[in-house]
């Protein structure tokens, strides 16, 4: 009898613990909406879940959660809060508000940066470029990097460039013949990962001409990941498991990949032969500066470049081209300008993409519609008005350019594909 009263005393004490650390956060929950429920904003789907719900919904459906907020922003004002739990994160879309947080010093990336230095428990980007929140580091990692994008190096790549485009052209001459569906998105993925491995890594990756290469494919599915990580609980999924575990074997690839890369330049660097001046150098240049560095922080920076420099000019690319092919008008003008400009020039030279304005023009509307990083997000760690509205310190703000893109008060029309927005004489 006495176990049993003490098993009883053991479930009670369990239980009033637990009611009390409930009730702790509830409590916490209710402080964070005194805090921020004086900022306009959508109804709360429930006193929990916050919006949670409603943009879990969307992603359900395979709808984009920025045309949600682009409703948002649309009813309730340029300044809104969005609840998750007990976190709560402000949207705005204030052009003032915008270049003050991303040309200061003093603004650092917010804490949404650490949740991608691993991707479903494997280590991703880790502390790279592009999720380093510490400025000073940050900024001596750009410095290192900043030689591999001058434009003598750039100058020297137009043979790569000109190389992979023949390549491409010529894979899509094959297929043009009127009948043939062709995925544009899959063919410029692979093109621009064959250009980004060879120009930033020394690397022939070859993917056009193999279907069998898991590269693409390791690169889909990482991106998807990243999508599916906005689900706290996808980890725990039953259901998507499978897809988890795939996910982690191709983090897992890309960083093999890129210790074998580094492993085999540190090699070609010892045997004293010649090496080009690209991304890889410069990370191995950084390791030379910091001392004895460790190998998983130059595979950050390798696996960054790598999804980043292909996902980007994949995606921009894809968009331009769907855009022309809705607007065959925009089509005929770029075509005449390309054939002015280049003529029946095999090799495009560097000064004769200065001379593509027109060409310029139809990427920058692509990239208004379809922006290639389509938000970031930055730590208020003090109070700060932005539209007359109060936001606390210690918040996160998010920008995002695919909202912004997509307002009426910035872009008339802004749903219409219209190059000449970005003409020189344009009003800005």
């Amino acid at each position: 009898m006495e176990l049993l009263g003490l098993i009883a005393w053991g479930f009670l004490l369990l239980l009033a613990l637990v009611v009390i650390c409930f009730s702790l956060y509830c409590g916490y929950i209710y402080y964070q909406h005194i805090k921020y429920d004086h900022i306009p904003g959508p109804p709360r789907d429930s006193f929990f879940y916050g919006h949670s719900t409603t943009m879990l919904k969307s992603m359900k459906k395979d709808q984009l959660i920025y045309d949600l907020f682009l409703d948002w922003v649309e009813t309730y004002g340029p300044v809104i809060r969005i609840n998750g739990l007990h976190k709560v994160i402000i949207l705005t879309v204030s052009p003032e508000s915008v270049k003050e947080f991303l040309m200061s010093p003093k603004s650092i990336k917010d804490r949404f940066y650490d949740r991608l230095f691993s991707l479903f428990g494997v280590r991703f980007m880790g502390k790279g470029l592009v999720t380093n929140r510490d400025n000073d580091d940050w900024h001596k990692q750009r410095r290192i990097m900043d030689p591999a994008f001058s434009r003598i190096y750039l100058i020297g790549l137009m043979g790569t460039f000109n190389e992979k485009a023949e390549e491409l052209m010529e894979k899509l001459a094959d297929k043009a013949d009127g009948n043939c569906h062709v995925g544009m998105h899959a063919m410029m993925s692979k093109v621009t990962l064959d250009v980004i491995s060879k120009v930033a890594f020394g690397m022939e990756m070859n993917c056009l001409q193999d279907d069998g290469t898991p590269f693409p494919r390791a690169i889909s599915l990482v991106m998807r990941g990243l999508v599916e990580t906005r689900n706290p609980f996808i980890r725990y999924s039953w259901e998507k498991r499978g897809f988890v575990k795939d996910v982690q074997e191709s983090v897992r690839l890309l960083r093999k990949t890129g210790r074998i890369c580094i492993e085999r330049r540190k090699k070609a660097i010892e045997d004293g032969e010649e090496i080009p001046m690209d991304i890889l150098t410069q990370i191995l240049k950084g390791e030379a500066l910091e001392g004895d560095c460790d190998i998983e922080d130059l595979l950050d920076n390798f696996v960054t470049f790598f999804i980043a420099g292909h996902e980007t000019t994949a995606n921009q690319l894809s968009f331009t081209v769907m855009e022309l092919s809705r607007n065959p008008e925009i089509l005929e003008k770029v075509q005449a300008e390309v054939d002015e400009v280049i003529g029946a020039k095999r090799d495009i030279e560097y000064d004769d993409l200065g001379k593509l304005q027109y060409l310029s023009q139809v990427l920058k509307e692509a990239l208004r519609l379809y922006p290639t990083a389509p938000g970031t997000s930055r730590a208020a760690e003090e109070e700060v008005i932005i539209e007359g509205v109060r936001i606390p310190p210690k918040t996160t703000l998010m920008f995002n350019s695919y909202v912004m893109g997509r307002m009426q008060q910035f872009f008339p029309n802004p749903f219409v594909f219209n190059p000449d927005r970005f003409h020189p004489d344009a009003p800005k």
